[in-house]
């Protein structure tokens, strides 16, 4: 298990408690078996879509192995032996599914607000995700609870920098947001269209072409390298028309301007201030003004 996981999981223990018969500071809490038919789902849970094949993949583990960890659910007001569910509605979902009669659950008398910010926390802690789903928690959390990104990041048991490179993500445009959300594209791929001035375009790449993280960052590179060598090429082509208009003027007493717009094309422009001069000019042009 790694290091990150490990933090998650502490943090995530000190806010909702044990899985299994535990003290947290001065209370306990134990674990029971709740009739199926007693929950009801979080009207305010932050992840509304549970797709038939999570719900099914998740409810053949529950038959093979049991449901090994807890959900969460709290007393509904006015309501005899009734739980809302704080954290763990997939868990309920596919428990019904398979028609168990109970599930085993962690009672806690929560407040709206803990619920909310418990079932955030649960959502973004899951490994399946997307990246801008797990963005969008990291941002409610931040909204709703005025929690700063390090106080985020030790909570859910990520680095600050991994809390901010993922609210980030929020700043791409729309389409690229789509296709994060449809798995088109991996969060790799996302650092490196953060850092791109044409994201839209990278991303349509990436996905036509089947392009690895790795393949992106090369054709990244590439056209940066690219850019900067056309730069200095430009720069060192403007010191050399700035000596060739200077040694125009020196020649001819004509002032010109010479504007490169590419490295094949651009403007030269002949400044004259008299009759004279513009004779003198036509005379260059035609090749027949004397020496």
């Amino acid at each position: 298990m790694g290091i990150g996981r490990q933090r998650l999981g502490r943090g995530l223990r000190a806010l909702i408690g044990g899985e299994e018969k535990t003290e947290t500071h001065d209370r306990k809490e134990s674990i029971d078996d709740v009739f199926v038919t007693q929950l009801r789902p979080n009207s305010s849970n932050p992840r509304a879509n549970f797709t038939e094949d999570e719900i099914c993949g998740l409810a053949a583990s529950i038959k093979e192995r049991g449901i090994i960890q807890p959900i969460i659910v709290r007393p509904i007001i006015g309501e005899i032996s009734i739980f809302e569910i704080i954290a763990g509605e997939r868990r309920w979902r596919a428990a019904k599914s398979l028609g168990l009669k109970k599930i085993p659950a962690i009672v806690r008398n929560a407040t709206n607000k803990e619920t909310l910010e418990l079932a955030i926390i649960e959502n973004v802690q899951r490994a399946d995700l997307n990246p801008i789903e797990e963005a969008l928690g990291y941002q409610q959390l931040i909204r709703s609870f005025s929690h700063t990104q390090e106080a985020l990041a030790n909570i859910i048991g990520k680095s600050r920098s991994h809390i901010a490179n993922t609210l980030r993500l929020l700043n791409l445009p729309e389409n690229v947001k789509t296709h994060l959300q449809c798995r088109r594209l991996t969060a790799g791929h996302a650092r490196i269209l953060l850092s791109t001035q044409n994201p839209e375009e990278l991303a349509e790449n990436i996905i036509n072409n089947h392009l690895s993280v790795r393949d992106t960052e090369t054709l990244v590179s590439c056209n940066k390298n690219k850019t900067l060598h056309r730069k200095i090429t430009y720069k060192e082509k403007d010191i050399k028309n700035l000596e060739l208009e200077k040694l125009i003027l020196i020649k001819s007493g004509l002032k010109v301007t010479i504007k490169p717009s590419s490295e094949a094309s651009g403007h030269i422009t002949i400044t004259y201030q008299t009759s004279q001069q513009f004779q003198k000019a036509i005379g260059i042009l035609q090749n027949t003004y004397p020496e």
